[in-house]
């Protein structure tokens, strides 16, 4: 569930100036290897950044924005803002405390920004991973309300386009598979016959394989799912290889909340289906396992048939197995 701080005041006062806050939490690194500018490039939300999402956002509540600051160094969110607005005037920061409430709307960088009722904009942290679901159910539910699928995309008879759908151009859906809305289908992603994604966002260029399910998931960028795989409740990294049979588990046995490891405390989701966060560029060889809450780092290598607990069963980067 979204926590939601509404924005004390308007930009109208501030003439048009933003400035975004760096807050890295618990997220930077695991979507992307880019890492000083994710997670605020690396998230993507309906195809677009995280921080072009926002503006947006901010730009049809609010009305021009004539200034924007940023924090110093994070030129790939500048280049970002600058192909999407390119009339947008973006300066870069030291030290954002000598920029007061007076001067600019101060606006953390790891948030989505949500609509009030009474018009306004909220900003909801994304501070833990399983926040970027959270988000992802957000959006879907608020702005995925009817089906929008590109002219340019492939779907073979037999099957099911169910409740509102995204599907962007380049899309190849085989025979017999269902896509149950409200749902996000990026760019040139390839779906094989017989598989199942439901309340999810796959972004560009993911192949999900033959019989798989991907059930209320945010998958990035390049990743593939190559047959029998089931990827429930969870957030996977850019370029992420899975062999056949996976399976990510997303309740624990007792039915209690699920508890996911930060700075090596177990800490409260409040959760009751959650399952893995993977990190970006990993392979799980086939066969495996992985238990609710889990957490597996960028470039980790699982090999088959394992029961995945905690990163001590990690080893080297090897070959893939299928």
């Amino acid at each position: 569930m979204l926590r939601s701080t509404l924005l004390a005041h308007r930009i109208e006062g501030r003439s048009g100036n933003i400035v975004l806050e760096r807050n890295d939490r618990y997220l930077e690194g695991i979507l992307s290897e880019d890492v000083v500018s994710s997670p605020y490039s690396s998230i993507t939300l309906l195809g677009k950044p995280l921080v072009i999402y926002n503006l947006e956002k901010l730009r049809e509540s609010y009305g021009s924005i004539h200034r924007l600051s940023i924090p110093a160094g994070m030129s790939p969110v500048a280049n970002q803002i600058a192909e999407f607005f390119p009339n947008f005037q973006v300066d870069e920061y030291s030290d954002s405390s000598k920029i007061t409430e007076d001067d600019a709307l101060k606006i953390p960088l790891n948030s989505v920004l949500i609509k009030s009722r009474d018009g306004e904009c909220a900003a909801s942290q994304i501070v833990y991973p399983w926040d970027i679901l959270n988000a992802m159910e957000y959006v879907l539910d608020t702005e995925v309300k009817t089906s929008n699928i590109s002219k340019d995309a492939s779907i073979e008879s037999g099957s099911v386009i169910s409740g509102p759908c995204i599907i962007e151009s380049g899309v190849f859906i085989d025979n017999f598979c269902k896509i149950k809305g409200p749902a996000y289908i990026g760019k040139d992603c390839k779906i094989g016959t017989g598989s199942l994604v439901r309340n999810s966002m796959l972004s560009n260029n993911c192949t999900i394989g033959f019989s798989c399910e991907v059930a209320r998931s945010y998958v990035a960028a390049h990743d593939t799912f190559p047959h029998y795989d089931a990827i429930l409740d969870s957030v996977v990294g850019e370029h992420t290889w899975m062999g056949g049979y996976v399976a990510i588990t997303n309740v624990m046995l007792n039915n209690k909340e699920v508890k996911y490891k930060i700075d090596g405390k177990l800490i409260g989701t409040g959760l009751f289906h959650f399952g893995a966060v993977v990190g970006h560029h990993s392979t799980i060889g086939a066969g495996v396992v992985i238990l609710p809450g889990r957490f597996m780092p960028p470039r980790s290598f699982i090999p088959p048939h394992v029961l995945f607990s905690s990163t001590d069963q990690q080893q080297p980067a090897g070959p893939r197995m299928g």
